[in-house]
């Protein structure tokens, strides 16, 4: 069995394949990634850890419900959060479109600024008219999920009033992403990161 971590970049889906638009399997050589699929998905303007392998069983318990395995995400969004709307978010609230109940998740915000401060990280397609408020609020936080519903830490934070903008995939199952790894790029995971998957399903999936 063959297991890498990859540090998804936007604008590519997770896909092994699509006849229109890049996807994460571009990122490997044809010698390696023959037979080979990402875990779950990120969305084309999510970035950050994505598991690729072949190992059927790994994919199911990463990805199924049942499982409820942690997974750790960054985001920047325009807006603030209310105590109350914080609270809601971790003892699970309604998703606004759909409505879809979460679980609890645990969130942190980090910081509370403008979009001035964050200007480096704005997308190209709304900096410029982002940039006509250049006072607005900014929430940067983290949260951490054991559900994976489409689009869930986007509407989740859109129900508490905040726009997303900056969204990254930092952690799954307490295997963080390698620092080192640039968009795009991969390497094996190592035996002691394959333990801590071990570990979570003899803690928490039985």
């Amino acid at each position: 069995m063959r297991y890498y971590m990859l540090n998804k970049p936007l604008g590519q889906i997770s896909a092994v394949s699509d006849a229109n638009r890049p996807t994460v399997m571009d990122n490997f050589p044809d010698e390696i990634r023959l037979g080979l699929s990402p875990v779950g998905r990120l969305d084309a303007d999510t970035s950050g850890l994505l598991i690729i392998t072949d190992d059927g069983l790994l994919n199911h318990r990463l990805t199924s419900p049942d499982f409820c395995v942690e997974k750790e995400y960054f985001f920047m969004a325009f807006g603030e959060i209310s105590p109350e709307k914080l609270e809601e978010l971790k003892t699970g609230t309604t998703l606004p479109g759909n409505g879809f109940h979460t679980s609890p998740a645990r969130l942190e915000i980090i910081d509370t600024t403008t979009v001035a401060n964050v200007e480096q990280h704005l997308p190209d397609k709304i900096h410029d008219s982002v940039m006509k408020n250049p006072k607005g609020a900014v929430t940067i936080g983290r949260m951490w999920l054991t559900q994976g519903h489409k689009h869930q830490v986007r509407l989740m934070l859109k129900s508490a009033g905040c726009h997303v903008f900056v969204l990254r995939r930092d952690s799954v199952s307490g295997v963080r992403l390698d620092p080192s790894l640039k968009p795009g790029e991969f390497r094996e995971l190592s035996r002691e990161e394959l333990d801590l998957f071990s570990v979570w399903w003899l803690v928490f999936g039985g």
